[in-house]
C-alpha cells in the first residue's frame, strides 16, 4: 500500500474508533495503566510532529509548543512530561482542540508525503503509522477499562466480536527437539526488539491447537484454584490476597450465574468462548492446574504457523529480555523497547482488538505480570 494512503488510512481509523464515545468519555483515567482516549488522540499526533515534521520541514511551526509536554509519553531525551497518573486530570486542552491538532499534523504530513520525501521520512512515517496502530489497540482495550468501571456498564460498540469461538477438536500439536531460527526475517515491517534472528534448542514438547475456554477456566475457579496457594507464584498468590481477586476481569456475578462486560453490555458467560482478560500470575496458576505450563515465546513462534492465532494474546513462560544481538536505536527512538526489557513477560499473537496489517508471528508484546485489561488468553503447552 502506497505510504500515504497507509498513514491517511491509519488517521481515519484511529477517529472512527472513537465515533461512539461521549464527550464525558474522553477525558477518564480509572487507573494509572489505562490513558485517557483524549490523550491517545493527543500522544499519536504529537508522534508525528515530534519526529518526523520538526526535523524534516525548514518552516514548520508546532501547533501548540504546550503540547510535547502534555502528550510526551516516556521519552526522556524529549524533555519533560505530565505524569502518567496525571492524564487523566487535564479538561485542557479541549477534545475539539486535540482533533484541531491532529488535522493540523495530518495535513502537515500529507504534504510533506507527497513531495519526495526522503528515505528518513518514509521510515519514521513507517513506525508512527504502527506506533499509532499499537494506540488503537490501547484505545479501544483503554476504553472497555473505562466503561467496564462504569456501574452502569454501558453498550459501546456491540459490532465488534470480541469472543470468537473456536469450533476445532482440541489436539495436541508435537514439534521434535531441534535448533530452530528466531526472529524476524524478510523486509516487512517489525521493531527492533524482533531483529537479530537466532538459534535457539527446543526441547521436544507438544502446544495445543485451541486456546483455553471459559468452561476450562471455570472447572479451575469451581475447584478452588484461587484458594490454593500451591498453584501460584509467591507473588502472585500475595496479589490474589491482597487484591481479592476470584475472577478474570470484567466477571460478575449475578443470581448465580457468571456474566461479563463487553464493549456491547453486559452478558451471560458462554462456556466454549475463548477465556480473555487474564494475568500471567492467572495463566500460570490455571497451567500448573492442568498439569501442563505456559509455551516459552520460541516454542510458541516455532508451532505458530501450525494452529490458528489472533483471538486474544496469548501469555508466554518467557522473560522480556533483548535478543542476543539487540541494539537499541540512535537518539529518543531508542527508548521505543530496550528500556522495558525487565520485569515484564512476553506475549505471543495478536487480539480481536489489534488493528489490520499489524499483526505478525515475530511480534513480541509484552506486559507486567498482574496486568489483564488486554485481551489476553492462555494457550497451553507440555
Amino acid at each position: 500500500m502506497d505510504i500515504t494512503a497507509f498513514f491517511l488510512q491509519t488517521r481515519t481509523l484511529t477517529k472512527n474508533l472513537c465515533k461512539p464515545l461521549e464527550i464525558e468519555d474522553y477525558v477518564v483515567q480509572p487507573i494509572e495503566e489505562v490513558s485517557p482516549p483524549k490523550w491517545h488522540l493527543g500522544h499519536t499526533t504529537w508522534f508525528f510532529e515530534e519526529f518526523i515534521l520538526k526535523k524534516h520541514i525548514d518552516s514548520y511551526t508546532v501547533f501548540d509548543p504546550e503540547y510535547s509536554y502534555i502528550f510526551n509519553s516516556y521519552y526522556e531525551s524529549l524533555g519533560k512530561r505530565v505524569a502518567r497518573s496525571n492524564r487523566g486530570n487535564m479538561s485542557r486542552p479541549s477534545v475539539i482542540k486535540v482533533y484541531e491538532y491532529r488535522e493540523f499534523v495530518t495535513k502537515h504530513l500529507e504534504a510533506l508525503l507527497t513531495n519526495h520525501p526522503s528515505e528518513e521520512v518514509l521510515k519514521l512515517t513507517e513506525i508512527g503509522i504502527h506506533h499509532e496502530k499499537q494506540h488503537q489497540e490501547l484505545l479501544l482495550t483503554d476504553i472497555k477499562y473505562i466503561l467496564g468501571n462504569n456501574p452502569l456498564l454501558p453498550v459501546f460498540n456491540p459490532s465488534l466480536v470480541e469472543h470468537p469461538i473456536e469450533n476445532q477438536e482440541q489436539e495436541w500439536i508435537s514439534i521434535p527437539e531441534g535448533v530452530y531460527e528466531i526472529g524476524h526475517l524478510g523486509d516487512g515491517f517489525c521493531y527492533d526488539n524482533e531483529l537479530g534472528r537466532h538459534k535457539v534448542y527446543l526441547s521436544p514438547y507438544q502446544i495445543s491447537n485451541k486456546l483455553v475456554t471459559n468452561q476450562e477456566y471455570l472447572e479451575f475457579m469451581n475447584d478452588g484454584g484461587y484458594e490454593k496457594f500451591d498453584l501460584w507464584h509467591s507473588e502472585g498468590w500475595e496479589w490474589v490476597n491482597s487484591h481479592k481477586i476470584n475472577a478474570p476481569l470484567y466477571w460478575h456475578k449475578i443470581d448465580g450465574q457468571w456474566h461479563h462486560y463487553t464493549l456491547g453490555g453486559l452478558t451471560p458467560i458462554e462456556n466454549s468462548q475463548p477465556l480473555s482478560h487474564i494475568s500471567y500470575f492467572e495463566a500460570f496458576a490455571f497451567a500448573q492446574w492442568k498439569g501442563c505450563k505456559l509455551p516459552t515465546e520460541f516454542e510458541w513462534e516455532i508451532a505458530a504457523t501450525k494452529f490458528s492465532w489472533g483471538i486474544r494474546w496469548e501469555w508466554t513462560e518467557s522473560a522480556y529480555l533483548p535478543y542476543p544481538s539487540y541494539k537499541k536505536a540512535e537518539g529518543a527512538l531508542g527508548e521505543y523497547n530496550g528500556k522495558f526489557m525487565v520485569n515484564q513477560k512476553v506475549l505471543r499473537g495478536s487480539s480481536v482488538a489489534t488493528p489490520p496489517l499489524h499483526e505478525r508471528i515475530t511480534y513480541r508484546n509484552f506486559f507486567q505480570t498482574h496486568l489483564k485489561w488486554q485481551y489476553t488468553g492462555i494457550r497451553l503447552a507440555r
